[in-house]
């Protein structure tokens, strides 16, 4: 049945924006870009490790999804890091702001958030 996740889709209102804090400040690498004139629409697909994992998209107004307080459907982008402080650091000199560290109770590890440029939950999950 399942093998993997193949990819996450993420709509953006700003998509110059958006795809300047993914490929500059999260450091995802561009697979492929593509604008469809038809829908007046970009759609990038983004890599982590050489593995394909985010879809950004582009359409012209599209309705705000509310993320707080807590809204039904999906919660939060996760990432698997090293060092939390150095992610921090990273994320600071681009001026991103960053919540406080947290530790996760069952499992006694610190994880942080960070919002993207549309309000989108990214977590950061220590190793």
């Amino acid at each position: 049945m399942l093998q993997a996740v193949h990819h996450i889709a993420i709509i953006c209102s700003d998509y110059h924006r958006s795809k300047k804090f993914y490929t500059e400040v999260l450091q995802l690498t561009v697979i492929r870009e593509v604008y469809r004139k038809e829908r007046t629409s970009y759609k990038l697909d983004l890599a982590l490790n050489g593995e394909y994992i985010i879809e950004l998209f582009s359409f012209l107004s599209p309705p705000v999804r509310p993320s707080r307080p807590e809204a039904c459907g999906l919660r939060h982008l996760a990432f698997a890091v090293d060092d939390i402080e150095t992610v921090i650091k990273h994320l600071q000199q681009h001026k991103v702001e960053v919540e406080p560290v947290r530790v996760d109770e069952f499992t006694n590890k610190r994880f942080t958030f960070i919002a993207d440029p549309d309000g989108l939950p990214i977590e950061f999950y220590e190793l």
